[in-house]
């Protein structure tokens, strides 16, 4: 290692633009991904304040800040706001990884530099399964996990969140457009009922079944690369020693400590295969997720939101009927988008008003073909 001060400024540069660059792809993304890249910057700027302080401190001349992204980093920027931030993850996580050392020999660095630069990559690793829950530097909440990692890892929670929202808009716009032309004295108030039913059974089957297909693909989909993952254990042993050995370095452990680790791991088969299965693979063999769960919970949902506009036929007609019917979808659908807000971590009160936008939106057409109708057919 050169004792020269001046081997900070690549250190700097380095942190600069990379602090620049998430940044920059924050603007591209928003909820957890977003939250994700702006706190990756701060700690980015921090590093880069440490080596601002070291060279002033040797009376070292300090360039200023880069204001613009150079061109492989504006060609990545320009990619994941076409084509979402999933396109570049890959080169992220490859990114970080060729710098995971390079302050491993540096006296000058903090203590807590090395494990930054190893976890950044674990981050996008992590960014690319949904859930970044191995994020270091977020704050964990009272229950002790962070607040950004889901727990429902069956999908439940979330097919029924959206087969609620799903249920509740669609069937809403059916009913608007049949009172349309109830009121209008082309059909009968029995009629707006019996369609109401209609599109709330057809729905929730169609919702529970393509809920059941898409789980049960993705449970076959995950038990497949498990089941790759134990050949792999059986043909290659040693290899997959090495695999754990470079995670736990990763994580911040020393070459000797991360062997050790290594070994005792590989002492069990069924060990290996779930650290491997969890650390490489980023998935729980515990909990791949029920099909049967996540289509029932879909079904129960949909049926839920489709009814809030159907009750108020079964008990009442005309007038009366529509009016409670549009009160009660108004008000659904501010509670519902709210919840759809904080599971996708939009924010509530923008998913509520999109919610309400697109659901009146919706039911307004329908309703006004409906009177059209009603006009003249009555």
């Amino acid at each position: 290692m050169s004792d020269d001060p001046r081997r900070f400024l690549r250190y700097l540069n380095a942190e600069r633009n990379a602090s620049l660059l998430y940044r920059a792809l924050a603007e591209s993304t928003d909820g957890d991904q977003r939250e994700a890249l702006l706190e990756l910057a701060d700690v980015e700027d921090k590093h880069a304040q440490h080596w601002v302080d070291k060279l002033t401190s040797y009376g070292v001349e300090i360039p200023p800040a880069p204001t613009v992204l150079n061109a492989d980093d504006e060609q990545l920027v320009r990619r994941a706001r076409s084509l979402g931030l999933v396109s570049v993850l890959d080169t992220l996580e490859q990114n970080e990884g060729a710098d995971a050392g390079m302050y491993d020999d540096e006296p000058e660095a903090l203590p807590t530099m090395p494990s930054d630069e190893r976890e950044h990559a674990d981050v996008f690793r992590a960014l690319k399964g949904g859930e970044p829950e191995r994020f270091p530097h977020r704050e964990r909440s009272s229950k002790g996990g962070e607040p950004w990692h889901r727990a429902d890892k069956s999908g439940s929670v979330r097919a029924a969140v959206f087969g609620v929202s799903d249920g509740l808009v669609s069937n809403t716009a059916l009913v608007m457009g049949f009172a349309g032309a109830s009121l209008g004295g082309a059909i009968e108030n029995s009629v707006v009922l019996f369609a109401g039913l209609a599109g709330l059974l057809a729905g929730a089957f169609s919702m529970a079944a393509g809920e059941y297909v898409s789980m049960a693909s993705q449970r076959d989909l995950f038990k497949r690369e498990i089941d790759l993952e134990r050949q792999e254990l059986l043909e290659k042993p040693e290899e997959e020693r090495l695999e754990l050995e470079l995670i736990y370095r990763a994580k911040g452990l020393s070459r000797e400590q991360a062997r050790a680790v290594a070994d005792q791991i590989m002492k069990d088969p069924e060990i290996a295969l779930d650290t491997l299965a969890r650390e490489e693979l980023g998935l729980d063999p515990d909990e791949l997720g029920s099909a049967w769960k996540a289509a029932v919970s879909s079904f129960l949902s949909f049926a839920i939101g489709a009814s809030v506009v159907v009750v108020p036929y079964a008990l009442f007609s005309g007038m009366t009927a529509f009016a409670l019917a549009v009160v009660l979808a108004l008000v659904s659908l501010i509670v519902v988008g709210g919840l759809v807000g904080s599971q996708s971590g939009r924010g509530v009160v923008f998913s509520a008003g999109r919610q309400v936008l697109w659901g009146v939106g919706a039911a307004g057409v329908t309703y006004l073909i409906g009177s059209l109708v009603g006009v003249n057919v009555g």
